[in-house]
């Protein structure tokens, strides 16, 4: 495959004029473009920052918001992502998203808006990429305009994309990088410069400062795509690929060398590894453990799976599809005609490069989400929605120029509207109690845009009053189930640490909604603006009274930690609550081999930990280290009137 020659006919739709000031060609673009491009792309990222902005108060995954909070108030824990201020142990996960957040929780002080708004605004600079990097895929200037902007729709509308755009999780700011890094991909393929090749190379490797190997999971595509389009000669293909190699290993392993170089008595233990290595966290927990679950390098699993069994059918089961499956059947009808369009050269369509660059994108998200048996959420496949909103584009302007072209392949358009229209109806059939008359909506439009465009097709004239109702009917039956996923997460606060959209289909999909999991919500503002009443939930069941709570702040003295408890879930309620570093002995699940008895008692002697919390709810030997647990109950005094909470100085 070879990049599309442009011509003087054909001027890049990414190249701006000059005649128009600075301020008009922002709003307006160049004087080539079409009037209405620009205005569109700003009402879409207008409409982008509502969705993934509007009432944020609530939301969050109590477990980052705490190392958040943390980072606010040591500059170590900052660095290391630690859970606590105290530095006891780190999330499992790297902490260039919690740095995102942290900064700005810093400047504006913690609240849950100063956290969550740097993920709506990457959440919105997101689909800004994915529109550039779509429209500067096509030569011809109008089409590319307009699958840009198609693109940047879906992008907006995809729900789970909604949901994890307005939590914490680190999905968000991994997106946007991946997104930069194919932006680049694709431009060094344009330019033809090492410089934007060595730059997405960069941004992978800061991807994987988020979540580790997933970051990697476009590398085959860029890489397949920079051997078979980069107009240069095979070797220098090969030596353009090791630099960016180079560039992409010292990218992504600068932290975890410095973190595994550090004494490891003086910092925190890595949370999520059975050895207090970040490369262990990255083989294991998340990493092969994630794939191929227990059995997997490193143990662990990569935690619990909430998207269903694997297998090919996953993605659209009923508690993913309506996460991320409703363009899926276009996308695999687009990426087949893209194939027949450059053997047979039909129409002006978008580079061979940006083709193998979304395709691979997608297909590789695709076989490792669908197949992977270890821990998996549904959120997981919001970085999926860059290359869904890309071929969709894409496909919508390359079958529509074949429909009004070629009486052969005009077909193509109205099979793909009636796949994607008919999976629609299918998804919102199986949860027949809400929004019910939707599904028929969707179906009627479905029937009458593939009416239109086949009636049209057999006369063979395509009129644009015809083109308008067919495109109209189109855009409806595949976008108003995404659409009406994508505000339900507006209406109500999210489960942070498992954001979903739309309603509950039964199965696991449940907790993704308000009442499912516990401890997914955001108990309040550290500083104490947002106190929680009654109960306060710290996931997996670590709820810790008001009363106790009130007591530890009053008792604490001097002691470096507030108390310590079997696991992060507990810890990071308490945490949000107090404004107070709480040691998590066991880290998230409560497994993490981190405390010992010799360390407990260090740090009892020291003076840095007086009390540890026990037994109920998250507690006791089944959550954690049986021999701390009975060292604890042996040489400790328990304190009256606050169940499972000893006193070790006494």
């Amino acid at each position: 495959m070879t990049t599309t020659t442009t011509t003087t006919a054909t001027r890049p739709a990414h190249r701006a004029a000059t005649s128009r000031a600075l301020p008009a060609r922002v709003f307006l673009g160049a004087e080539e473009d079409p009037r209405w491009s620009h205005p569109a792309l700003w009402a879409v990222l207008a409409i982008a920052f509502v969705l993934y902005a509007w009432g944020l108060s609530g939301n969050a995954n109590s477990y980052y918001a705490a190392a958040v909070v943390s980072g606010t108030q040591s500059w170590k824990a900052f660095f290391f992502g630690a859970l606590d201020a105290g530095s006891f142990i780190t999330v499992d996960k790297p902490p260039l998203a919690l740095w995102v957040m942290g900064l700005s929780a810093r400047i504006f002080g913690y609240s849950t808006w100063s956290m969550l708004i740097p993920q709506a605004l990457a959440g919105v600079a997101a689909v800004g990429l994915v529109h550039s990097a779509v429209r500067r895929a096509f030569s011809e200037v109008r089409a590319g305009h307009a699958a840009a902007l198609v693109a940047a729709v879906v992008m907006t509308l995809t729900p789970i994309t909604v949901a994890i755009n307005r939590d914490n999780n680190p999905d968000t700011i991994l997106v946007l990088l991946l997104v930069l890094a194919g932006w680049f991909c694709l431009e060094s393929l344009r330019t033809g410069r090492l410089r934007s090749l060595l730059l997405a190379a960069m941004f992978v490797g800061l991807a994987f400062n988020t979540k580790m190997l997933q970051a990697y999971l476009v590398v085959p595509a860029f890489a397949l795509t920079y051997l078979a389009c980069a107009r240069i000669s095979w070797l220098k293909r090969v030596g353009h690929l090791l630099a960016a190699g180079a560039v992409l290993v010292a990218s992504s392993a600068w932290w975890m060398v410095i973190v595994d170089l550090w004494p490891a008595d003086s910092r925190p233990y890595i949370g999520g590894s059975t050895d207090n290595s970040v490369w262990d966290l990255v083989v294991g927990y998340n990493g092969l453990g994630r794939i191929f679950g227990r059995g997997g390098a490193g143990g662990g699993g990569g935690g619990a799976n909430f998207g269903g069994e694997s297998g090919a059918g996953r993605l659209f089961n009923d508690v993913m599809a309506g996460q991320i499956s409703w363009l899926l059947p276009f996308c695999a009808a687009a990426l087949a005609f893209a194939v027949v369009m450059r053997l047979r050269r039909l129409g002006d369509g978008p580079s061979g490069a940006a083709w193998l660059v979304w395709g691979g994108w997608l297909a590789v998200h695709y076989v490792v989400f669908s197949f992977s048996s270890g821990g998996f959420h549904p959120y997981y496949t919001t970085a999926m929605a860059p290359a869904v909103a890309a071929l969709s584009g894409m496909g919508v302007v390359v079958m529509w120029q074949a429909y009004r072209r070629s009486r052969a392949w005009g077909w193509v358009l109205p099979l793909a509207v009636a796949v994607t229209g008919a999976w629609s109806f299918v998804v919102l059939r199986r949860t027949p109690d809400w929004a019910p008359w939707l599904a028929w909506v969707v179906l009627g439009a479905t029937l009458v845009a593939v009416a239109v465009l086949a009636l049209a097709r057999a006369r063979a004239q395509v009129t644009a009053k015809v083109a308008a109702i067919a495109m109209a009917a189109a855009v409806v039956a595949g976008l108003a189930g995404p659409a009406a996923y994508a505000v339900t997460p507006l209406q109500s606060q999210i489960n942070g640490g498992n954001p979903t959209a739309g309603p509950s289909a039964g199965g696991m999909g449940g907790f993704g909604r308000p009442g499912g999991m516990p401890g997914g919500g955001l108990p309040g503002r550290a500083t104490g603006q947002e106190r929680p009443s009654g109960l306060m939930r710290g996931g997996f069941g670590g709820g810790v009274s008001d009363s106790l709570a009130t007591y530890l702040v009053a008792n604490q003295g001097s002691a470096t930690w507030l108390v310590a408890v079997s696991s992060a879930q507990q810890a990071s309620s308490l945490i949000l609550s107090t404004g107070k570093p709480v040691l998590a002995m066991g880290g998230f699940t409560g497994s993490d081999p981190a405390m010992t008895v010799e360390r407990l008692q260090v740090l009892v002697a020291s003076g840095q930990l007086r009390y540890v919390l026990v037994g109920g709810n998250g507690g006791g030997p089944g959550r954690g280290n049986a021999e701390v647990t009975s060292w604890v109950q042996e040489n400790c005094t328990v304190v009256d009137g606050q169940d499972g909470l000893y006193d070790c100085t006494t």
